[in-house]
């Protein structure tokens, strides 16, 4: 069983930061592709940031130059550092994790965290 549990969400001002941090745990013996995703309310999920297991990228075009996602393999985790947050921003963003796990390769999500910018 693996799962993924996010972290880091909050409250914050226009123009400020925040990092989120996603973890995956429990019977994983390797990690492919990670990636934020977010959803507004009214609006589709969509992808924010992706990271693959060699550490190529990709981002959506309105957090380019904003947004940072960086991995650490050894703990199986993604991290997403937001920067010069807008009010648009404001979302709840998941994880998802490819991993591979008994039985095959499944992508897992995580239960989400808010992120909300306001002044």
């Amino acid at each position: 069983q693996v799962q993924v549990v996010e972290s880091g969400g909050g409250l914050v001002q226009p123009g400020g930061s925040l990092r989120l941090s996603c973890a995956a745990s429990g019977t994983v013996f390797s990690i492919y592709d990670m990636g934020w995703y977010r959803q507004a309310p009214g609006k589709q999920r969509e992808l924010v940031a992706r990271i693959d297991s060699g550490g190529s990228t990709n981002y959506l075009d309105s957090v380019k130059g904003r947004f940072t996602i960086s991995r650490d393999n050894a703990n199986n985790t993604v991290y997403l550092q937001m920067n010069s947050l807008k009010p648009e921003d404001t979302a709840v963003y998941y994880c998802r994790a490819a991993v591979l796990t008994i039985g095959g390769q499944y992508r897992y999500w995580g239960q989400g965290t808010q992120v909300t910018v306001s002044s």
